[in-house]
């Protein structure tokens, strides 16, 4: 024998208990502007703070354009430990965390808004040397080799030999991942 359930108990038990949670996710890649800044609230939990610019280019009548973004960042406990330990000014880093919106009214009375990037998680590109020799050979010539067919996908006139573009020469070849 089927219990008969109501279409709002339906509703209620599908959403949790009544409350939706809206979509509010962000994937993001770019290099940090500068080295990142730790500190810790008044019951000690850590905080770690920094800005990522993440660079867009796209076909214009003239040619290539840049767009360049500046996106703030925070990462809490753990995570903002590791973020501050690997992090440095430049190194390329993925994000993926939530957009926080902070609202407050300054000393001359006025509205302000400000929105950062909550990070869940964080990866950090490999930091490569010029000249430096990498202890696993067989992972920088797989590295080579993924760039090399990276570069014959891509028509000469498109390729970029800028840090911010290519994340360095062999940026395929591992990603160190943080997690919380």
């Amino acid at each position: 024998m089927a219990i008969p359930v109501r279409e709002t108990q339906v509703f209620r038990i599908f959403f949790f208990g009544g409350i939706m949670n809206n979509l509010n996710s962000i994937l993001i890649e770019g290099n940090l502007v500068k080295d990142p800044l730790y500190r810790t609230t008044p019951k000690g939990t850590p905080l770690c703070t920094f800005t990522l610019a993440s660079n867009r280019f796209f076909k214009q009548d003239s040619g290539l354009e840049k767009e360049v973004g500046f996106f703030d960042v925070e990462s809490w406990a753990k995570l903002a430990e590791n973020c501050y330990s690997l992090g440095r000014k430049g190194r390329g880093v993925r994000v993926v965390g939530r957009l926080k919106q902070d609202r407050w009214n300054g000393t001359d009375g006025k509205s302000h808004s400000r929105i950062a990037i909550v990070a869940e998680h964080v990866e950090f590109k490999p930091e490569f040397k010029k000249n430096e020799k990498a202890e696993n050979s067989e992972t920088s010539s797989m590295a080579a080799a993924a760039l090399d067919s990276i570069e014959e996908m891509i028509p000469a006139e498109d390729v970029f030999l800028e840090d911010s573009v290519l994340m360095g020469e062999k940026a395929f070849a591992q990603l160190e991942a943080v997690k919380f």
